[in-house]
């Protein structure tokens, strides 16, 4: 009887499950065998809930099954849902932050998401890498932020012994806050490293950058947007961050560069361009003198006129 009531158990424990399709399960930190059982049996991924839960037992498995999502593949036995449960990789979701963002705008962005758990104070301006992160259900969103932040501690890292000799910055830090600055002027792959030539140019010659960014961050801080065209009195007023109104860089980041912008910084186009205006079709034009580039500005403005009619 007992030989027979083995194979019956063996024969459950690895008939094929009863779903059809792939199905997946969330498992909160701390749930206990009763309830994972009784979760896998309300998604009918068990044949039986009884005998699983011995079986788990049985194998000494009971502390061991983790906590999180699981994908749980068509037709899994008992026997392979509970490798997943102790040693299966657990299913990642991908958050995307854009490059740009001020960390205020990132923080705003991870509150969102009902995914992440926990509070997170808004950490220090450029100090996040915006990129495309792989994270658990249930991750805390002081633990992703200190994942950003030691990424983008490695790519600077990284990147600054490679820099160019002869630049006119003296710290990873001033690498960082004329990357967001580029970072901020143009979403064109291609013309960043153009960009950083012109500020690196002007850092050189003494010219003061003349960035309508920092005008902006300087007016909104960490909210990142203005909403509306900067006024003269705005270009006149000198704040800290008016590029229009001081010498060399700002004090912090304006927003978060990504690596394309800190290496664009650190090695920039052999360009002699000391200004840039908007071309109309979404990137901009660049000059070396204040001639052409007031024509370049009154063909800008023609456009814009256009636009408005």
């Amino acid at each position: 009887m007992a030989v027979v009531v083995s194979i019956v158990v063996i024969g459950l424990v690895f008939m094929p499950g009863p779903q059809t399709q792939a199905k997946q399960i969330e498992l909160p930190r701390g749930t206990t065998l009763r309830g994972v059982t009784l979760k896998l049996d309300e998604q009918g991924l068990l044949r039986s809930a009884v005998l699983f839960r011995f079986y788990v037992r049985l194998r000494g498995h009971a502390s061991a099954l983790k906590a999180g999502e699981f994908n749980i593949p068509a037709g899994a036995n008992m026997e392979a849902v509970l490798k997943i449960l102790i040693g299966g990789e657990v299913m990642l979701h991908a958050i995307t932050l854009a490059e740009g963002l001020t960390s205020q705008n990132i923080v705003a962005h991870l509150r969102g998401l009902d995914l992440l758990q926990g509070e997170v104070t808004v950490p220090a301006e450029g100090s996040l890498l915006p990129e495309t992160y792989k994270v658990a259900r249930g991750m805390s969103r002081a633990k992703l932020i200190e994942k950003m932040m030691r990424a983008q501690t490695a790519v600077i890292d990284e990147l600054w012994p490679k820099r160019q000799d002869g630049l006119p910055l003296n710290s990873k830090q001033e690498a960082i806050i004329l990357a967001s600055i580029v970072e901020r002027e143009t979403a064109i792959a291609k013309e960043r490293p153009l960009v950083a030539a012109v500020f690196i140019n002007r850092l050189k010659k003494r010219m003061r950058l003349q960035s309508d960014p920092t005008i902006i961050y300087g007016l909104v801080g960490g909210q990142g947007k203005l909403g509306r065209p900067i006024r003269r009195s705005e270009i006149r007023r000198r704040t800290a961050y008016n590029t229009y109104r001081i010498n060399g860089l700002p004090p912090t980041p304006i927003a978060n560069p990504g690596r394309a912008s800190i290496a664009a910084v650190l090695n920039p186009a052999d360009s002699p361009a000391l200004y840039f205006v908007a071309d109309g079709t979404g990137g901009h034009v660049f000059s070396q003198t204040l001639e052409e580039h007031n024509l370049n500005v009154q063909r800008w403005r023609q456009i814009e006129k256009q636009k408005n009619r």
